[in-house]
């Protein structure tokens, strides 16, 4: 089903939208954070978005109509490397992270590993997770799989041996990794993905095709735009098969679609390089930022 009436987002589907916001009830949590949310940024002088404009240009013209003090800043990662070259600024990150999975993938061809990860904070059954093991496995294609201590809901992630056993001959599995190394390590040549905002945003900053298996909150909508609106994508539907899960890996690693979507992803990659680079729309946004932080410091 589709909704044609939210503006910037002209035939989004409903499962698109997150839950909490298809609520049947006004007293739901999920909904009632929301509307005082929405409520409380009328209020607000000034609105920083993690973006960049070429990449929402509807959405963000939408949201200047209603507040006209937006500051698209993004990709944040693309403007700390300009800014951190010289200092000794390590990141930051929830877990520890494997350095060996570097050394892993230096001993691969460009382009050949899957890069697997669902966020710091999703949790999924044993059984997904095994569907997902043997679709990477069955694909053929080699893989670097993270997988937490904390991924199978009320149970430590322990795979199955002769899961283990088989992974080893293709994949390498971390607990955690560097993962602005992993999506611009020129061995890896596509990343499966939650879609969380960060990881959606930073693999665009590589150039890095997705496959998109969507949780919860926003990440349904971040799978839409990426698959439909920005063509660097694919979806795996939300009951997980290990068959549709090779399927896709193929696709995207050595099809025509995967093709496809790789050469749109490296024209994000250029159009957020731009944004950052000097004059660009994010560059003059954080410094436009700057001077209104300094000037209200002074007040």
């Amino acid at each position: 089903m589709e909704i044609d009436w939210i503006p910037g987002m002209e035939a989004i589907r409903l499962k698109d939208i997150p839950n909490y916001v298809r609520a049947t009830k006004p007293t739901h949590l999920g909904l009632k954070y929301l509307l005082e949310t929405a409520k409380a940024a009328d209020n607000v002088p000034h609105m920083i978005i993690h973006t960049f404009e070429e990449l929402e240009a509807s959405l963000v013209k939408e949201l200047r109509s209603i507040f006209p003090n937006i500051y698209t800043i993004g990709p944040l990662q693309l403007l700390l490397n300009e800014e951190t070259k010289n200092l000794s600024f390590k990141g930051y990150s929830l877990w520890n992270e494997e350095p060996k999975c570097i050394e892993w993938l230096q001993s691969k061809e460009p382009d050949s590993v899957l890069y697997v990860n669902f966020g710091s904070l999703t949790v999924m059954s044993l059984q997904d997770v095994l569907e997902f093991g043997w679709g990477l496995v069955n694909s053929n294609h080699y893989f670097l799989w993270i997988v937490r201590t904390d991924l199978v809901d009320g149970k430590p992630a322990v795979l199955p041996r002769e899961l283990e056993e088989t992974v080893k001959k293709k994949g390498f599995i971390a607990s955690w990794c560097s993962q602005k190394e992993v999506l611009n390590h020129p061995s890896v040549g596509g990343f499966l993905t939650h879609g969380g905002w960060g990881s959606v945003i930073e693999s665009l900053s590589a150039g890095m095709p997705m496959i998109c298996y969507p949780f919860v909150g926003d990440q349904q909508a971040n799978c839409r735009q990426m698959c439909k609106e920005w063509a660097v994508g694919l979806e795996i539907e939300r009951v997980v098969k290990r068959d549709v899960v090779e399927k896709v890996v193929r696709v995207l690693m050595e099809g025509v679609e995967g093709e496809r979507v790789w050469k749109k992803a490296l024209e994000w990659k250029k159009m957020a390089e731009m944004a950052t680079s000097c004059n660009g729309s994010s560059y003059l946004d954080v410094h436009k930022l700057a001077n209104v932080i300094i000037e209200l410091s002074r007040n």
